[in-house]
């Protein structure tokens, strides 16, 4: 790929050695003011030979040559995964951007860094796969793990000490949708141990709506799968790093075990994030909207963009919206059952951030590898539904909703409203069993 000569001068910003334009990729907008972030997601500049609109796959393992050329082998690097790392830094705000194979890549690659007898400080809400990752380390890898409610800053102040090495958040939470102060922890955790590394788990937000690093943490990630690709029909892992050193620990990690992203799956990920806010912004309209109508059919909802959120505050202070990710409860985990089961535009399934809208029993699905026990000392209700809304018609969304609450005996239609049934009026009710689904 070659590169216009006035990018060939900044040859000393890039952090891999490429003569590639720097991370992040730059722009350079007429009137002098940077581009807003909905610009920014569609502008891209390969410096492609061609000047071709859409960054060309290198479809190839291995790159012609000898000693000192900018490619060789892909596991190393490839020039559309070195397009898609610098236009994600750019995004993130950060300094470099690393992609994976998937986002549980991402934060194997963050914690393979850990040492035995490190310990990290992490949320007692967190993804299934996560806690399964943590609790391995901590059973073979001898690494000390702590679970606290990180909601609490005076919680995670206790927990930490001179000993800490990591700090892993996310915020919202899934699916109890927690909000974590970034900006508190961060300067909390550097200040027990400056060499902390605070780590931040934004795949509920993406980068269109919350940015981990200017709020004080060190790494930023989150799974591509979700939406940044918006269609799921990839998987990858992003990692966002401000620390130079940092990422180069990380890219050694990449190259050593091969787990960076595919050509043409980095080609798909740079056409997904093209559509991120106009994706983001209708689904967090048709979510808002949901989260009323539950609400106000009695039902506990959990969701940042309520004002009857506990910390509707703290989350509207860091982040640039809500998302599309909604729990509530029923007060039954049969009730729950027959309405995931009921629903036929939100399909049953794992995962969220597609512009499809999908339903969820979290408990039974994505956080079925995290034991009862464990679940309920969490305080994690068995009988909570997870909503994950898309883009489709907030209309058609509402009414077949509706629809799944009636036919499962939650709420009542009379005339034209629905009118939410007592616990005793559903007592006693049966319906077939959710399948137990663990989110890979």
């Amino acid at each position: 790929m070659s590169t216009p000569s006035g990018i060939a001068a900044l040859k000393h910003l890039d952090l891999d050695g490429h003569d590639l334009p720097p991370s992040p990729a730059p722009s350079s907008p007429n009137n002098g003011r940077k581009y807003a972030l909905a610009t920014e997601l569609v502008y891209t500049d390969s410096g492609d030979q061609y000047n071709a609109s859409s960054v060309p796959i290198y479809q190839s393992a291995t790159f012609k040559g000898g000693p000192g050329q900018e490619y060789d082998y892909t596991r190393s690097g490839n020039p559309t995964r070195t397009a898609l790392e610098r236009h994600m830094a750019k995004i993130m705000n950060a300094n470099r951007a690393l992609v994976v194979s998937s986002g549980m890549g991402a934060c194997d690659v963050i914690t393979r860094i850990l040492k035995p007898g490190d310990e990290v400080v992490t949320g007692d809400d967190l993804y299934g796969g996560t806690n399964r990752l943590l609790t391995y380390l901590k059973t073979h890898g001898g690494i000390t793990v702590k679970h606290v409610d990180t909601t609490k800053l005076d919680v995670v102040k206790a927990a930490l000490s001179a000993k800490t090495t990591m700090v892993l958040l996310e915020t919202p939470t899934n699916p109890l949708i927690k909000i974590v102060d970034i900006s508190g922890i961060s300067s909390a955790a550097h200040e027990a141990s400056p060499e902390c590394i605070v780590a931040v788990d934004n795949t509920m937000m993406s980068p269109y709506l919350q940015n981990p690093l200017d709020l004080g943490a060190d790494v930023t990630y989150e799974s591509g799968t979700k939406y940044l690709s918006g269609h799921h029909d990839l998987m990858a892992g992003i990692i966002g790093i401000n620390r130079a050193e940092l990422g180069e620990r990380f890219y050694f990690m990449i190259n050593s075990t091969g787990c960076g992203l595919a050509p043409f799956d980095s080609w798909l990920l740079l056409r997904g994030v093209k559509t991120l806010a106009v994706r983001m912004e209708k689904q967090q309209t048709n979510a808002m909207a949901i989260a009323n109508f539950l609400e106000s059919r009695g039902f506990k909802v959990r969701y940042p963009g309520l004002k009857s959120h506990s910390q509707y505050a703290l989350h509207d202070s860091q982040a640039r919206g809500a998302g599309a990710v909604l729990s509530f409860e029923t007060g039954s985990v049969a009730l729950s059952e027959r309405i995931v089961e009921s629903t036929k535009l939100f399909g049953i399934s794992v995962s969220f951030g597609c512009v499809n809208s999908l339903i969820s029993m979290p408990c039974r699905m994505s956080h079925a590898s995290i034991d009862p026990a464990t679940r309920k000392e969490r305080s994690l209700p068995e009988d909570i539904i997870r909503l994950c809304v898309g883009i489709e018609d907030l209309t058609d969304l509402v009414d077949d909703l509706s629809q799944a609450l009636v036919r499962a005996g939650a709420v009542r239609l009379t005339g034209d409203s629905f009118v939410a049934l007592d616990a005793e009026d559903v007592e006693g009710q049966t319906g077939r069993t959710t399948q137990v689904v663990d989110e890979p």
